[in-house]
């Protein structure tokens, strides 16, 4: 027996580092995280309104 601490061989990064895509413009994968990101808001704030207040977005705005 050896008294030396084994070495990780795990394929995972270290703790603290991120796989984070770099902002930039055009179609590229922060983009894309973005626009999602948004679209569930607004979704959930549209199911919010309708909730709140009974009527869809369509009546809420006046089209029907």
């Amino acid at each position: 027996m050896s008294s030396e601490t084994p070495t990780a061989t795990s394929s995972q990064p270290p703790q603290g580092s991120y796989n984070q895509p770099e902002p930039a413009f055009g179609w590229t994968s922060y983009a894309e995280q973005i626009n999602g990101r948004f679209a569930m808001i607004g979704f959930v704030g549209l199911l919010l309104l309708e909730l709140l207040t009974g009527q869809g977005l369509l009546t809420w705005l006046g089209l029907l």
